[in-house]
């Protein structure tokens, strides 16, 4: 289960109590673009572990994410000093033992959302994305220049009507979600800093973001083939241009030029079902069967789109749009091929993703998506999807 550390909430005890044995943190203290010391990680490292001479051992595993600093992103001139740090933070992580890390490459904002406790029809709370809420918070809130363009009339008219029958404390609620910065954060941008944000993105489209990510990846993938750790990225999520912004990292043909701009097995993917999945023309089997060994990490949720395709919300773990089934049935198949072929990596690292806030954690101050009790009931869905069809497999 992902960890954010000595703040959070949700405890190791908890993760370790949820039958976990591998830890995903980051070194969230770390300004983003700072080297992360051997000191700082062997401390992070010492906290996991602290308590694994009585309890069921507890591992640091995964690292997510190692942040990628906005001037990489947007290719300029002191980026080379700051990949030359990234490089030496992906040494100093492998001489800690620790060889998977995630990492994205989304402009300004990691995830979007526009509400973090919408209602399910159990009672449960989970995060949802309207994109008539979004376009009121761009085009009303924010006002960001030529953000008309992105919208159709219809859109317009209809989050213009709706914010005016919203009160001041919802407007600034949407403004704080649509704001809130890295996941597990509680803190979120201004709107002048974060229009501020959105402009030193002016001249960079597509094609130049693109340009950035592989000229970031053909440097750190050789010293991460080196040392021994396996990169992998995040996809976009939502999965579409937004604010202006572009996404690159979207589609199984996104994912397929970037595995070729550095073809590398080190330079890899977090296969994240829930954002991959809001795309209905991502096929998340037949990925995971053509992208198989550039796979190194796996984020399993899953996402519904509703009535209006453009809106979507977290679903349970084994509901929604994503075909879990397949999607589990497929690594399988791949964790079977890695360790016939001797592959140390063979064994996947999985963590369940964006739980619903459900019972005793409804009353509680939990993270956006990073409940307790939800993941765990994800978990345990996922781990007994996995156990059936690894048995079923057996009998064939």
């Amino acid at each position: 289960m992902r960890w954010f550390g000595p703040k959070d909430p949700v405890s190791l005890m908890d993760i370790r109590q949820a039958g976990c044995t591998g830890v995903v943190t980051a070194l969230h203290q770390i300004p983003v673009g700072e080297v992360w010391s051997v000191e700082a990680i062997e401390e992070r490292k010492r906290l996991i572990e602290a308590d694994n001479a009585q309890f069921v051992p507890l591992h640091w595993l995964v690292v997510e994410s190692l942040p990628v600093h906005e001037d990489i992103k947007k290719g300029l001139p002191g980026r080379d000093q700051l990949i030359e740090n990234y490089k030496i933070s992906l040494q100093n992580l492998a001489e800690c033992g620790i060889h998977t890390v995630c990492y994205n490459f989304m402009p300004v904002l990691d995830w979007s959302r526009t509400n973090l406790s919408y209602e399910m029809p159990d009672g449960g709370k989970a995060l949802r994305f309207v994109w008539e809420d979004f376009a009121l918070f761009d085009l009303y809130i924010l006002k960001r220049p030529g953000a008309v363009k992105d919208y159709t009339n219809e859109v317009q008219i209809k989050s213009l009507n709706r914010m005016n029958q919203m009160s001041a404390e919802e407007i600034a609620t949407l403004t704080n979600t649509v704001l809130l910065g890295l996941p597990g954060s509680e803190e979120a941008f201004d709107l002048h800093t974060f229009q501020g944000l959105l402009d030193n993105y002016k001249t960079i489209g597509d094609k130049e973001l693109r340009e950035n990510l592989y000229y970031f990846i053909k440097q750190v993938a050789p010293v991460a083939q080196e040392v021994g750790i396996n990169l992998c990225i995040h996809p976009d999520d939502p999965p579409k241009p937004l604010l202006g912004l572009p996404r690159v990292v979207s589609t199984e043909n996104d994912l397929k030029q970037l595995m070729e701009a550095c073809n590398i097995r080190n330079n890899g993917i977090t296969f994240c079902t829930g954002s991959l999945g809001i795309r209905e023309d991502n096929d998340l089997a037949g990925m995971i069967e053509r992208f198989g060994d550039r796979i190194h990490f796996l984020h399993l949720r899953t996402t519904k789109r509703e009535e209006n395709p453009l809106n979507f919300h977290e679903a349970a773990h084994l509901v929604g749009d994503v075909d879990m089934y397949e999607v589990i049935k497929a690594i399988v198949v791949e964790t079977r091929k890695r360790k016939k072929d001797d592959k140390a990596d063979w064994d996947i690292p999985m963590r369940p993703d964006h739980g619903h806030q459900i019972l005793d954690d409804l009353h509680k101050k939990t993270y956006p998506g990073y409940s307790a009790i939800g993941r765990l009931k994800g978990l345990a869905e996922l781990r007994g999807l996995e156990m059936a069809i690894e048995r079923a497999e057996e009998l064939v």
